[in-house]
């Protein structure tokens, strides 16, 4: 991904990060099983990556036009406290949410993939789209990921954001001391 000396600038400023979930933080299929249960498959190294968000303070948040189990589930894994589902009109509920959190939609990046997210983008202080992301919302994405939606795009656009902020490298850190603190406190409940 090449980013300008002005986006990074503007990717600087970015407190948190809003994610689409078909399409951005999966391939954008769909399972049912015939039991009516439906089914998404995510990637790990998004999940990586927003944990890595976490510990780096840069806050997250999900915002989807369906509503699913298996979402609400895969955003208590990742600790995201925001979760906005059944969102038709999403540049509605990222004014809310902005001010709800009481961070300007200039330090907000809203990354998606299709129409649905178009106006949310276009206000968000950054938009960022992955690589398979309809032409429309990539002609006006700031910043194209390398990887397509659920595989690793989510991942690109928190990298970035903590790149431009010089915070990647010690986030990594604080993640991975944060493991080997669990896997110590878990060893010694076990008494290993």
């Amino acid at each position: 991904m090449k980013i300008s000396a002005a986006l990074k600038a503007r990717l600087a400023d970015i407190e948190m990060i809003v994610f689409d979930v078909d399409g951005v933080l999966t391939e954008g299929g769909i399972f049912y099983v015939d039991t009516g249960a439906e089914g998404k498959m995510f990637d790990v190294k998004d999940g990586l990556g927003i944990r890595v968000a976490r510990s780096a303070d840069l806050k997250t948040a999900i915002m989807t036009g369906r509503s699913s189990r298996v979402v609400e589930r895969r955003a208590r894994d990742l600790r995201i406290l925001d979760v906005l589902e059944r969102v038709a009109d999403k540049l509605s509920a990222l004014r809310r949410l902005a001010d709800e959190k009481g961070i300007a939609l200039e330090r907000i990046a809203f990354m998606g993939d299709d129409l649905n997210d178009r106006e949310a983008m276009r206000a968000a202080g950054v938009s960022i789209a992955p690589a398979d992301a309809v032409a429309e919302i990539k002609e006006i994405a700031d910043l194209v990921t390398d990887a397509p939606g659920g595989k690793g795009a989510a991942r690109q656009a928190v990298e970035a954001v903590l790149k431009a902020q010089d915070r990647w490298e010690k986030a990594v850190d604080d993640y991975l001391a944060g493991l080997a603190d669990r896997d110590r406190s878990r060893r010694a409940a076990e008494g290993k």
